[in-house]
């Protein structure tokens, strides 16, 4: 059983910038892709971003790509998504996820054996 964490959630201006930290409990962390999705009010949940176990690869959603970039730390069970440039339609809940697929996989079903309870992140113009 894993368990995630989001923080760092909140509002900022457009060009402006956050990091999201998901702090994940329970064991073998890097065994595990993470993930980076958000649903914003009305829209299905997107992907954003996906890292593999060990943090080699990564992938980005287009609409997030040069903007926006996902990292961990397997020391401390913890996966960030540093976002520059925000945008107003960056808006949306962000949630961690944690699976056991390949990592572009995951971005592609956007189903995960684990999610975390979101935080809202919003972007005035």
């Amino acid at each position: 059983q894993v368990q995630l964490v989001e923080s760092g959630g909140g509002l900022v201006q457009a060009g402006g910038s956050l990091r999201l930290a998901c702090a994940a409990s329970g064991r073998a962390f890097s065994t595990y892709t993470m993930g980076w999705f958000r649903q914003a009010p009305g829209k299905e949940r997107d992907f954003v971003a996906t890292i593999t176990g060990n943090g080699g690869s990564t992938y980005y959603a287009d609409s997030v790509k040069g903007r926006f970039t996902i990292s961990r730390d397997n020391a401390k069970n913890t996966v960030y998504l540093q976002m520059n440039r925000l945008k107003p339609e960056d808006t949306a809940v962000y949630y961690c996820a944690a699976d056991s697929s390949f990592y572009t996989a995951l971005a592609r079903t956007k189903t995960a054996d684990y999610w975390g309870q979101g935080t809202q992140v919003t972007v005035s113009s």
